[in-house]
């Protein structure tokens, strides 16, 4: 049962060109397929729109952002207040020369892939990175020997005004997984710094992206990608098999069998499930070596067991 509120300030709610939901499903939406829904749901046309409504918002109203729900796990009792969902008009690529501009809901992939096409080097590892550009800057997001920190030039963002900022990269604060601005700004584009690159050498970069993603991540499981963050001088898989927690089981959640720092829902897995299982990871890690796993996957929402 949703944990949120019938009788709410969303009847006041200020007019967009985008599309509002009242008590909308987000489960859908995720890569877990779990959750509650969102209090409102907001997909705002473009930029102008998005800015527009945050200037008219009451600043009492809670605001959370999300892309295609890579990384993300939302409680069972739902999200209060707007959730923002950037889509297609956001989700734009362009280059110029070696550089590249791309809107905060474009997919990583295919940021890598534009970057293909037009031969420019060095984003080949956003291809084995899921999710979308305004997620990778919220995070610093990495793989296969790149992060973000490395390639980006500058960055756009909306405050909770509506004000628009412009960052340079030292100024986004890009450090492991984590990003300097507040985080109630809402990224808009970034511009990405390439380099030369020949078409068939990048081609080949992307495919030892993919085939190493498919042999050693479950990529064809509703999961959240990588669960924690690797503590300083280890690795979060190591610390968890050593916990002995490769492939264990509460609920409908699991522990992959094939990299254990993917949490993953077997079919009937709740949101609670999910979490629940990632705490026991995290009390059997710091139990056998000490160590407390931090989350990388962003929870939301309010547990589905407060009235």
């Amino acid at each position: 049962m949703s944990a949120l509120r019938k009788d709410y300030w969303a009847d006041t709610l200020p007019p967009v060109r985008g599309r509002l939901s009242r008590h909308a499903p987000l489960g859908g939406l995720t890569w877990f397929r779990v959750g509650g829904p969102a209090e409102v749901l907001f997909r705002p046309a473009d930029a102008d729109d998005l800015a527009q409504f945050l200037t008219c918002l009451p600043a009492e109203v809670p605001v959370t952002v999300i892309g295609v729900g890579s990384n993300l796990l939302v409680r069972d009792g739902g999200v209060p207040g707007v959730v923002i969902r950037l889509a297609g008009p956001f989700a734009g690529v362009e280059v110029n020369g070696h550089v590249v501009t791309a809107g905060a809901a474009a997919l990583d992939l295919t940021v890598a892939m534009t970057a293909l096409e037009t031969g420019v080097g060095g984003l080949e590892f956003l291809s084995g990175v899921p999710g979308t550009i305004g997620g990778a800057l919220r995070m610093n997001a990495g793989a296969f020997g790149g992060e973000m920190k490395d390639v980006t030039l500058s960055a756009e963002a909306l405050d909770r005004k509506g004000n628009t900022h412009s960052f340079t990269v030292d100024q986004l604060g890009l450090t492991y997984r984590h990003c300097g601005v507040p985080e109630d700004y809402i990224f808009t584009k970034a511009v990405l710094q390439g380099g030369e690159g020949d078409k068939e050498a990048i081609a080949a970069r992307m495919a030892e992206i993919r085939a190493a993603r498919e042999a050693s991540q479950p990529t064809r499981t509703r999961t959240g990608g990588s669960t924690f963050a690797n503590p300083p001088g280890a690795k979060a898989w190591e610390l968890i098999d050593k916990a002995g927690c490769r492939g264990l089981v509460m609920g409908g959640a699991q522990v992959s069998e094939k990299h254990c720092n993917f949490l993953i829902n077997t079919g009937e897995a709740t949101a609670a499930d999910i979490e629940n299982l990632g705490e026991e990871v995290r009390r059997r890690v710091l139990e056998s070596s000490g160590i407390e796993l931090r989350w990388e996957i962003r929870r939301m929402g309010i547990p589905g067991d407060v009235k």
